[in-house]
């Protein structure tokens, strides 16, 4: 299934070459600019705001929670008659110490608010607030692709495996753009993984 687009594009490869293309420029431009300052790290304002500025140029649902369920495999997400209580509680936890900063990342994913760009938002998210409370970001260039996936594929049983695949990557490298854009790589993390079903409500 191809999703709806700006570009009215009907093959799906050609749909994610230039959502990789254009989430990759916006997220530069996002890097150098102060697009995000007046939102709260942690906040699902500021998750809204990244989702927006990535994929405004693509799909007109960019920001809107969906309202869709959707399933990975046997997985399903956080069914969308529940999404925003799901949302104001995954936002109202703590991020003050590193575990609980990934705690709320793998909850977020759970809920998976957006009907696409979810995995490279959070990822954007998640380094903004261990930058605010850690002083510290991931390296994603340094993350194993498998390890990653598997970890986080089982995240929602026992995290404890991506606390450990994320803490190995971390760096003080908060300012480094190319650390900051490996995090939105969506060929890295997604290509021939990730297939979702949806259910129109």
């Amino acid at each position: 299934m191809v999703l709806n687009n700006k570009f009215n594009i009907t093959d799906s490869t050609e749909l994610a070459r230039l959502e990789e293309q254009i989430s990759k420029k916006k997220a530069v431009k996002l890097f150098e600019n102060k697009y995000l300052d007046s939102y709260t790290a942690g906040s699902f304002a500021m998750l809204s705001a990244i989702h927006k500025y990535l994929f405004n140029e693509i799909y007109e649902f960019a920001r809107q929670v969906r309202t869709v369920n959707i399933s990975k495999g046997n997985f399903r997400f956080a069914p969308v008659m529940y999404l925003q209580s799901a949302i104001e509680h995954v936002e109202a936890m703590p991020q003050s110490t590193f575990d609980e900063i990934v705690e709320k990342y793998v909850e977020m994913n759970i809920v998976h608010p957006f009907r696409e760009g979810n995995g490279r938002s959070t990822r954007i998210w998640l380094n903004l607030i261990l930058k605010k409370e850690l002083s510290k970001v991931i390296d994603w260039s340094s993350v194993d692709k498998e390890d990653y996936l598997q970890a986080m594929e089982r995240s929602p049983i026992k995290d404890i495996e991506i606390k450990h695949v994320l803490k190995q990557a971390l760096t003080d490298k908060v300012n480094d753009r190319e650390v900051y854009i490996k995090g939105i790589d969506y060929s890295y993390f997604y290509e021939g993984y990730m297939i979702f079903k949806a259910e129109e409500l």
